[in-house]
This record gives structure tokens, C-alpha cells and sequence, in this order.
């Protein structure tokens, strides 16, 4: 699931002034405390489950319409095809949903970081540049509502779906080494003569899944963050070219890659989980 965030996650692919992710870690504790840690997660939680019903319910469906259309029965199993069909599909109307609810999520993670301030000038005779210094935001939005009516105002309805684009470049090809791989280590683990899997088989393949799905995606989810949060301050982004130019221009190869190690660490378990609670709730469903 490409949908929850962390805080630390967030700040090294859209922020400036972090070496790594240990860094980032102790430099929001330092400045704004355990608290720090939760920013911008409320609208993220409450809308979780809505979104991982579409994401799941999504896919599945497809999977039948597919099956359907292709070999008139619902239950033919799935070919290496219909799954990447079924993935791309279900990544992309994710995005619908997730477009927004991330653009909400990053702007308030992002609203009390350092900005940018070029030549600076001092009073008196004339002005005299200064280099570049960061200079500490003040928070511009008390809350995720705050932060959709503002938006709204400001930009408009586009302005929630700012950075859809990347998240379609990351979601489509993402969800697809997402569901693939899932289904494809289920297989694998599955005893002999065994319709199911085991649990434990379930929790291994969708924590692998996610780990992949999350590190394979993290080059165009730094595009999307830094989009994303362009437009608080002075936008420098045009657009999704200008951003990959100017972030390897500025900062190298590299940065396309900040946030790697945090995306594999946090995917596995939170896709382990999300795999097992759906497939053990299906389960439970068709018992009854």
C-alpha cells in the first residue's frame, strides 16, 4: 500500500538539510518532539480503511471482470497477464482517492520545515546579498480540514489532485510488484494439495511484496513528495520533467533514492499485516 507515510519518510525526499534517515530522525525529535513523529497522520488513519477496501475490493474485481472477459468463467484462475491487467488498473484509480489524502498528509508534514531564502537584502545604502539561508515556516494550517479548505481557496480543485501525475508513474507500476509478487510467493509457499495458504506463508508474502513494491517505487514517490509540497511556499517545480531535471541538477542520482531504506523497513510488516487481515477476513466472510 502506497498510502501511509512517514513523517521522517516525507522529510528526506521533500526536505533539505537531512543526511540520512538516523539524522532526520533525531533532528525532528530535537526541534519538535515525540509529537513530531504524528504530524499530518490523522486525515491519513481516518481514511485508511475506506481506501484499502477500494484498493483490495478494486483488484479483485478486476481479476473476475478479466477472468470473464477473457475465458467466460469468473473463478478461471488468473494468468501472469490478467494480474498485471488487474494491478495497473487498480493503481491507477487508487489514485483518485490517494492523490489528495497524500497532498494533505505531506503539506502539514511539511509546513513548519525550513524555507529557502536567496539574497536576502539588508536596509541602508544599497543592498547587499546574503547566501542562501533557511529560514524557520511558521505552520500555515491548523488541521487537515484547514489544510483542504485552504487549498481550495488557493488552487482549487486541481490543486488537491497536485502531483497526480507522479503518483500514476508510481501507483500504476507499483501496485503492480505490489499484487504480483504476492500472489506469486502464495503459490510458492503453499503446501501440496493445499487450496491456501498458511497464515504465516500469507504474512511472509505480503511483507516481501511490500518491501518491493515500496523500494522499486521510491524514484517517482521523490517526484510526487516534492510536488506535492512545491506549492507552499515559492513554487520551483513546472512540472513532473522539471522536477526530476532540477533534483538530479541540484542534488544528483542520488536523491532519487532518499528514503529507500525507511520504505523497506516500514513495508514489510505494514503490508504483511494488511495481506493477512485480508485474506483472513475473506475467509471468515465466505464461512458464513
Amino acid at each position: 500500500c502506497h498510502f501511509y507515510r512517514c513523517v521522517e519518510q516525507t522529510r528526506l525526499q521533500a526536505g533539505n538539510g537531512y543526511k540520512n534517515t538516523l539524522h532526520c530522525i533525531i533532528s525532528i525529535y530535537k526541534k519538535e518532539t515525540v509529537t513530531g513523529f504524528f504530524k499530518g497522520l490523522s486525515f491519513p488513519l481516518a481514511s485508511i480503511t475506506l481506501y484499502n477496501s477500494m484498493v483490495f475490493g478494486f483488484f479483485s474485481n478486476s481479476q473476475r471482470l478479466i477472468s470473464e472477459l477473457r475465458y467466460g468463467d469468473r473463478r478461471h484462475p488468473s494468468s501472469m497477464l490478467d494480474l498485471a491487467m488487474a494491478s495497473m488498473m487498480t493503481g491507477l484509480v487508487s489514485v483518485s482517492l490517494g492523490a489528495p489524502v497524500d497532498l494533505v498528509k505531506i503539506r502539514l508534514q511539511m509546513q513548519t520545515q525550513p524555507v529557502l531564502a536567496e539574497n536576502v537584502t539588508l536596509a541602508g545604502n544599497g543592498s547587499v546579498p546574503l547566501r542562501s539561508m533557511g529560514l524557520q515556516a511558521q505552520p500555515i494550517y491548523r488541521g487537515p480540514l484547514h489544510c483542504i479548505s485552504s487549498i481550495l481557496q488557493t488552487e482549487g480543485i486541481q490543486g488537491l489532485y497536485r502531483g497526480a501525475g507522479a503518483m500514476v508513474l508510481r501507483d500504476v507500476p507499483g501496485y503492480t510488484l505490489y499484487f504480483i509478487p504476492y500472489v506469486l510467493l502464495c503459490d510458492w509457499l503453499k503446501p501440496n494439495g493445499n487450496n491456501s495458504p498458511h497464515p504465516c506463508s500469507i504474512w511472509l508474502a505480503g511483507g516481501v511484496a511490500g518491501s518491493i513494491s515500496w523500494v522499486t517505487a521510491t524514484p517517482t514517490d521523490v517526484v510526487k513528495s516534492r510536488l506535492q509540497a512545491d506549492a507552499m511556499h515559492n513554487k520551483k517545480y513546472k512540472g513532473i520533467m522539471h522536477c526530476i531535471i532540477q533534483s538530479y541538477k541540484t542534488e544528483g542520482l542520488h536523491v532519487f533514492f532518499r528514503g529507500a531504506t525507511v520504505n523497506a523497513i516500514r513495508g514489510f510488516p505494514m503490508s504483511a499485516t494488511m495481506f493477512l487481515g485480508y485474506e483472513l477476513s475473506l475467509k471468515f466472510f465466505r464461512s458464513l
